[in-house]
Parts: C-alpha cells; structure tokens; sequence
C-alpha cells in the first residue's frame, strides 16, 4: 500500500503544482501549458510506472512555438524507461489540421538520439483526434508514429476515450531496442471525469503495450516482455 501512496502522492503533487491556464498577451500573442495525462500505471506483473505528457505553447493562432515532454519513469527501476523532449513551430494548413517541425531529444532505455520531425496533428472527419509523425535521426535512421484518441461523451461530464497509437521504422536500431517495420502498439481505454469545467479531469482505465517483430525479439533478448497491461489513474489539466 506504502509503495501505492507514493506515486499517487507525487502525481497528486504535480497535479497541484501545474496551474496550466492560457494567457491573453499583448498584440494577439498567447502562452499556456497544457497535461493531457500524469498518470500512475500498475501493470499485470506488478510493474508500477509514472507517465506524463505536456506541451507547452507561446505565439499566434497562425504560428506557435511549442515545447512537447512525454515520459515513462519506471518506480522499480527507480528510472527512465522513455523520456522525450521536443522543440517545434506548428501552423495551420487547414480549419481542423496543424503542421509541425522541430527537433526531438529522446532519453530511451539505451544510447541517447536526436531526431528532426515533421508531422500533422488535428481533427479528422467523425471528430476523431490523429497526431502522425516522421522522424529522421543522427544516423539516417527513419521512423514513423501514428495516434488516434476519439472522445465519447456518455454524460455532459463523463467520457469514455480509447486510443490507439502504432510504431513502425525503416531500419533496426539495436542500440535502442528498435527493429525495422511495425515495432509496437499502444492502446488504452480511459474513463473521465469532468471535475472543473473540463479544466481538471481525474479518470481511470486500461492500457495495454506490445513490441512486434523485431523490437519484440530485442526485448526478449534483454529479457523484457513483449507486451502487458496496465491498469490506470490520472488526471488531465487543460485549462
């Protein structure tokens, strides 16, 4: 139970400490900081992780700099197993779809990279939220990342949102655990609360991960499973 109450309370803690409102600025500029999850995740093995994934923005409603963070920190291991940073500009290309392009610094389990990007994020027909991006490391290494989210308004406060998000490179990178075509799969089905006015929104659900190929054969070489599920509690700020 001790070791429960621990990852609840830091994420409690960010939770309190993220006060993410968007700020009208002079001559039509605005800045805000966004939590669309701080999670906790208890896996089928017993694996406890912690997860977040922000953004940051500051600009115009026709170009934004934005800073994006995702990470999974492992409670066992007391370490990263992922942990992302990108710097990027976004612009409309369309009323529902945003172009983005930056670079991204990702901290993996293994040798650090440096990818540039480039990618679409927005609303598709059906409301159905997709992200995609392209990625071209140091090394020429090429890979790709598909996410669709689609929220179901079940009460005027309660939501039912699955997600989906596929994995797939061009080549192997051993040296991070990564091997060329499909090389994973996450899904997830949150329940959500609207607590304050979709401002701050607690929620829980499933997730589940699995590794393909040979991204598969490479956790299995270290010793790691190729997939498990999660069970989930979180929060969402989004003021």
């Amino acid at each position: 139970m001790k070791r429960l109450m621990i990852p609840l309370l830091l994420m409690a803690s960010a939770s309190a400490g993220a006060e993410q409102m968007r700020h009208s600025m002079h001559h039509g500029y605005f800045y805000g900081l966004q939590a669309d999850a701080l999670e906790y995740r208890y896996g089928d093995s017993g694996e406890e992780l912690g997860y977040w994934s922000t953004e940051a923005w500051w600009g115009t409603d026709e170009l934004k700099a934005l800073w994006l963070s995702e990470a999974e920190y492992s409670f066992d291991h007391d370490s990263w197993e992922t942990l992302d940073n990108r710097l990027a500009l976004q612009t409309p290309v369309s009323d529902f779809i945003d172009l983005r392009g930056g670079l991204r610094f990702d901290t993996p389990d293994g040798e650090n990279r440096q990818y540039a990007f480039v990618g679409l994020n927005g609303l598709l027909p059906y409301w159905l939220e997709m992200d995609s991006n392209l990625y071209v490391n140091e090394y020429g290494d090429v890979s790709l990342d598909l996410a669709l989210e689609y929220e179901l308004l079940l009460t005027n406060r309660l939501h039912l949102t699955p997600e989906l998000e596929l994995d797939a490179a061009l080549s192997d990178d051993e040296a991070v655990g990564v091997g060329r075509g499909l090389s994973g799969m996450e899904a997830g089905l949150r329940l959500s609360y609207d607590l304050v006015d979709r401002a701050i929104v607690p929620y829980v659900g499933v997730h589940y991960e699995r590794a393909f190929g040979r991204t598969a054969d490479f956790a299995a070489d270290e010793g790691e499973d190729r997939d498990g599920w999660f069970a989930v509690t979180g929060v969402r700020l989004m003021f």
